[in-house]
């Protein structure tokens, strides 16, 4: 079984929209289930709502899911284990004050060191927590560090080795009774079965806790890890959560559509037989071991092309739809402009200029008057050679003076794309074109 775990404290990330791809992908090459945990155990930090637009943005990309689950709703488990490792003597009470903690990490930071717990509570006897819970003394607890080296044998990373001290002797379950992210993490994929959990490379130094808890929790099944690297920026360092593209929300307020989207999240680290192609023509080929470990660079521009490659293969009625129509012609009239444009915002703004009324106070204003008229009272015209030929002999009009305001007065602009390509899906709207 495969997992997606996002948080909802923020926007989905491109990062974490690739994750999700991914997992999903690999679930269907298997014919696993892959289930969505909702990661809420931090409420300080979550955003109303946004657990819900995590779930619509996944349907945007048709990531069809076979459960979906709070993981606030394991809590009683999650403190039944807690205390499960502490009747054990796995893990211990610890009475160590925020104060004391901060002032052990500052000394580390004086000495250069790295910050590890003083295992000043260590030896608390697990019969100390009644008396604790009767003083209202607060309280954590922490699982003892492990006693040899934990191997995590990555996809993608090779084989990574973490010690002991490493690990520590970490918090899993809060003062307020509430679990650590690492240990509610470790506790639900342990309790959904989870074979391969592929997520970012942000995740390596959590791996080697998961792995120590599930292993003192007596979890015997082999689970694999796959760290995808980092998304870089154009200046090539690590894309922030506020700069622009590093939110699928962005993305679609943009204009990029998801088809575009995860084609280009799938290309990135990825040697694929193709470069356009859509999620379920890449299960074909597929290969999470080939993904290179080392960081990808996003590149707007490249998404860009791939977003116009697959406007391009758009029905043309589904097209349509996103201006307000339900014609083909429409679609086809979008397609014109993508040598220049290549988003649905971009199209948008020229399907709009065609079809909203005109501006007659401009240096051609006068002649496309004189057009204006001819047309509304022109009978249906078949072609375009036609049309022209007949606009020029009714209107008396030559040269620039007759095909600049006619330009404008069908496109409502004085560039764009051939009026002989334009006409043929216009002349049916000619009088909603000249208004």
């Amino acid at each position: 079984m495969l997992r997606f775990a996002p948080s909802p404290t923020s926007d989905m990330l491109i990062g974490d929209l690739r994750v999700a791809i991914f997992n999903y992908m690999v679930a269907q090459q298997r014919g696993e289930p892959f289930i969505i945990r909702i990661e809420d155990t931090d409420k300080k930090r979550n955003i109303e709502g946004k657990d819900t637009e995590i779930l619509q943005i996944l349907e945007k990309f048709a990531l069809k899911h076979d459960a979906v689950f709070h993981q606030s709703e394991h809590l009683n488990i999650h403190q039944t284990l807690a205390v499960r490792l502490l009747e054990e003597g796995k893990a211990f009470v610890c009475t160590c004050t925020p104060g004391q903690i901060e002032a052990e990490k500052e000394a580390a930071k004086t000495n250069k060191t790295a910050y590890r717990y003083s295992g000043r509570c260590c030896n608390t006897d697990k019969e100390e927590l009644e008396k604790l819970k009767e003083g209202n003394v607060p309280f954590v607890i922490r699982i003892k560090k492990p006693e040899h080296d934990i191997v995590n044998h990555d996809l993608v990373k090779g084989e990574i080795v973490t010690t002991p001290n490493e690990v520590d002797s970490f918090v899993i379950l809060r003062a307020d009774g509430t679990p650590t992210c690492n240990f509610a993490c470790a506790c639900d994929d342990m309790l959904s079965n989870i074979t391969l959990i592929i997520r970012g490379e942000e995740h390596l130094c959590d791996t080697p806790k998961q792995k120590h808890i599930q292993e003192q929790l007596g979890y015997g099944e082999e689970t694999v890890y796959a760290h995808l690297p980092a998304l870089l920026n154009a200046e090539g360092r690590k894309m922030s959560i506020k700069e622009d593209g590093s939110s699928v929300k962005w993305l679609f307020e943009q204009g990029f559509i998801p088809d575009a989207i995860a084609n280009y999240l799938i290309l990135l680290g990825n040697k694929t037989p193709e470069e356009i192609f859509t999620v379920p023509e890449a299960l074909a080929w597929f290969d999470l071991e080939k993904i290179s470990s080392s960081p990808a660079k996003f590149d707007i521009d490249r998404l860009r092309f791939i977003n116009r490659k697959h406007l391009e293969r758009m029905d043309d009625k589904r097209l349509s739809m996103v201006f307000g129509f339900a014609d083909a012609e429409v679609g086809k009239l979008a397609k014109l402009y993508l040598e220049e444009d290549a988003t649905l915002n971009e199209l948008e703004t020229k399907i709009k200029a065609i079809f909203s009324a005109k501006d007659f106070d401009g240096e051609w204003g006068e002649q496309m008057r004189v057009l204006q008229k001819i047309i509304a009272d022109a009978p249906m015209i078949a072609t375009f050679d036609e049309f022209e030929s007949y606009m020029m002999q009714a209107s008396g009009l030559k040269g620039e003076a007759f095909s600049k305001p006619l330009k404008i007065l069908l496109t409502g602009a004085g560039y764009g794309p051939e009026l002989s390509d334009i006409y043929p899906y216009i002349k049916s709207y000619l009088l909603e074109v000249i208004s």
